[in-house]
């Protein structure tokens, strides 16, 4: 089956088609910039540019940077905080006049790298973390999602995580491979001591570079790169739009659902 897979990140907003029997993208990824402010109207205007370059009218599997309970919006770290209470499922499919579906976008990651990179076939309790604009990260327990984890947001030496280990900061900050490689081990072991996780994935566009600094991060635990890099978001976005399906068969034989698509009041004043 062929769905669309769109990637909503702080800085950029991509998609491609997906083959969610295989992975495989079916054409180009096609990337627009995030708007600044990230308000809802220019999201959207956003995203229907990528559904129009596909010209694409089936269903769509969305990553979002927020998490998503009860097909709502509940925070908004990368996000205009005018998002918060909307339902993006709704207005993204009244944007396109396709059916959408929307989940946190580590966890879409997250989905992808289970399905078919260095998650597969792995049991126990694995934790993904995208390294990028921000730090997202994704919790699976014997191959079902724990949904929301944002523990990208904890608090190390005052700081929010992210502002320390996230690929940005090195970036910012102008580190050193080595010297983000300390920060980035500080928050591995921070989730490590918390989780106790039998594996770590490590994803996002930076996992492309992971010989530059995994070697230096020392973990208790088994630390590997992610297999699909940064087209994971897209590809689990697309697979999350059958993870929701209601469809008995596929209910079975996938994790279990995250988010459902919205009411028509998509910004409702209860958020």
């Amino acid at each position: 089956m062929e769905v669309l897979g769109i990637d909503i990140g702080g800085t950029g907003i991509k998609g491609a088609p997906v083959d969610t029997d295989t992975g495989a993208l079916r054409g180009e990824q096609f990337r627009v910039l995030t708007p600044t402010p990230a308000t809802p109207e220019a999201v959207c205007t956003a995203f229907a540019e990528v559904v129009t370059h596909f010209d694409w009218h089936g269903p769509i599997g969305c990553g979002f940077p927020a998490v998503i309970r009860g097909g709502q919006v509940r925070t908004a770290s990368h996000m205009a905080r005018e998002w918060l209470g909307c339902e993006p499922a709704t207005l993204f499919a009244q944007a396109t006049g396709c059916p959408v579906t929307v989940v946190n976008d580590a966890d879409a990651a997250g989905y992808a790298e289970m399905r078919f990179g260095a998650g597969q076939g792995r049991q126990g309790v694995v934790l993904i973390v995208t390294l990028g604009t921000g730090i997202g990260t994704a919790l699976f327990l014997d191959g079902r999602l724990v949904p929301n984890m944002e523990l990208g947001h904890i608090e190390i030496r005052g700081k929010d995580a992210e502002r320390r280990a996230a690929a940005s900061a090195r970036e910012r900050k102008d580190w050193s491979w080595k010297q983000w490689a300390r920060r980035v081990e500080e928050y591995l072991q921070r989730m490590n001591a918390y989780l106790w996780p039998d594996l770590i994935i490590i994803g996002g566009g930076v996992s492309k570079k992971a010989a530059k600094f995994l070697p230096l991060v020392t973990v208790d635990t088994e630390v590997v790169a992610a297999q699909l890099h940064n087209k994971a978001g897209i590809v689990g976005a697309a697979l999350a739009s059958l993870y929701l399906s209601h469809t008995p068969q596929r209910v079975r034989s996938e994790p279990a659902p995250l988010v459902t698509s919205g009411t028509p009041d998509a910004c409702g004043s209860n958020g």
